[in-house]
């Protein structure tokens, strides 16, 4: 049995096609095929299965080929790799690979994002994947460009591409699954590496990078909650920052849209909340006034790029040969954190309300004095408040002494997680 058994992941490779002229990515494997090949993620009835489906890597028009060194004959227990397959494609995939690579040298001079550009930022072309570095100037021949599209049903061919690239969403997000097409207020917010051709630079390409889907909520009187509700990146993208340049063009075209109240996501998997924790932390220490008023800080304690100059123990400094260091005066965010003032900003940034609050006790734990007791004290019953309220429903029904008890686990469990979020600020 085992001989005729493979495993799906491996078994499934995929690739983002280029032209002839363009470096294409090796190709990669699925992290998920259970909602394709059921739960085991097995295929049954091959030796050497290779299901070899590559895409377009701009218009995502993917071609299919199914190659096997031996197969049972035929009966029920052998799976229908391409029928299965296929009923998760649009039906106009490619089978003639020559055909196939024709569309790929066409896409690659005819082939343009549909929507509104939102978001631009560029990495040397030496190293695409480069982080950090500094803004290259996207006319630069060491400069790749990459472009975020805002982009609606509505969008010229936007649907078609759609039903293309929304298979990497049951490949690369753990219980992911297709959105309901009869649904018209989704949003997409999409992801292209721009380039042009060495030698020809007036021939431009665009490649697929990854995307979100967004859904509008109604949000009284007159304006909507967005909701984030899927997010992926290619793998040949990976560990690039892609996927925090992405959140970052939905989140700044949220505060650019008046109708737009605040943006939420959905159930989180734990790699993206960290990635938009972190995101949101830089967002908020790069406010300059946010943080004036939050720590009570003057304008001089803006320096070297770090707000506040944070250094041991969490206190504000300014350098000197003395290496004198002053407590600042007290701001907003305390702790205790003013309230009304808090729900201020939060409406202002249009954060949900229980990430902010999450973001505010991080800010406030970064910059806390550990052998200041009443500040570790007012921290402390500012965390668990906000811990009992989420969770009230369940420690209303402890005794006393068990609850207090589950509130402090909680904490310093919250504490610890905390910690380690603020510690990727400098990754």
């Amino acid at each position: 049995m085992a001989e005729w058994t493979c495993d799906a992941n491996e078994a499934l490779s995929l690739s983002l096609v280029r032209a002839t002229e363009d470096e294409s990515h090796p190709p990669f494997h699925p992290t998920f095929t259970y909602p394709i090949f059921g739960e085991e993620e097995k295929i049954y009835g091959y030796t050497d299965l290779d299901i070899d489906l590559r895409f377009a890597s701009g218009s995502l028009v993917p071609f299919l080929q199914i190659k096997h060194t031996k197969k049972l004959a035929a009966s029920s227990t052998v799976d229908d790799v391409q029928g299965t397959l296929t009923g998760f494609m649009p039906s106009d995939y490619y089978q003639d690979e020559k055909a196939f690579l024709a569309r790929v040298e066409e896409d690659a001079t005819t082939f343009r994002p549909t929507g509104q550009l939102i978001h631009t930022y560029t990495r040397p072309a030496s190293d695409s994947k480069g982080k950090g570095v500094a803004t290259l100037d996207p006319e630069s021949d060491d400069a790749v460009v990459f472009e975020v599209y805002h982009a609606t049903w509505d969008s010229p061919g936007f649907r078609e591409l759609h039903q293309r690239m929304q298979l990497f969403i049951l490949l690369y997000i753990e219980a992911g699954s297709y959105i309901n097409e009869e649904e018209d207020t989704w949003e997409f917010a999409v992801l292209y590496e721009k380039r042009k051709r060495r030698g020809a630079p007036h021939i431009t390409t665009y490649h697929f990078v990854g995307y979100s889907s967004l859904y509008p909520f109604y949000c009284f009187p007159e304006r909507v909650r967005l909701r984030l509700s899927q997010f992926v990146i290619l793998p040949p993208y990976y560990r690039a920052g892609h996927g925090s340049e992405l959140y970052t063009a939905i989140y700044q075209y949220v505060l650019s849209t008046p109708s737009i109240a605040e943006l939420t996501v959905e159930d989180p998997a734990e790699a993206f909340e960290d990635l938009r924790d972190k995101n949101d932390l830089l967002m908020l220490l790069g406010h300059r006034r946010f943080m004036e008023e939050g720590f009570g800080l003057g304008e001089e304690s803006h320096g070297g790029g770090r707000v506040g100059g944070i250094g041991k123990g969490g206190r504000s400094g300014r350098g000197g040969k003395g290496k004198e260091k002053e407590t600042p005066a007290k701001g907003k965010l305390g702790p205790p954190t003013d309230k009304v003032w808090a729900e201020k900003w939060r409406k202002e940034l249009k954060i949900a309300g229980r990430q902010f609050n999450r973001l505010v006790e991080m800010l406030i734990l970064l910059r806390l004095d550990p052998a200041d007791g009443r500040a570790m004290r007012a921290y402390r019953l500012q965390v668990k408040e906000r811990l009992y309220r989420f969770n009230f429903e369940i420690l209303a029904q402890l005794e006393k002494q068990e609850r207090l008890d589950k509130l402090e686990e909680t904490f310093q469990s919250v504490r610890d997680d905390y910690m380690r979020i603020l510690a990727l600020l400098s990754h």
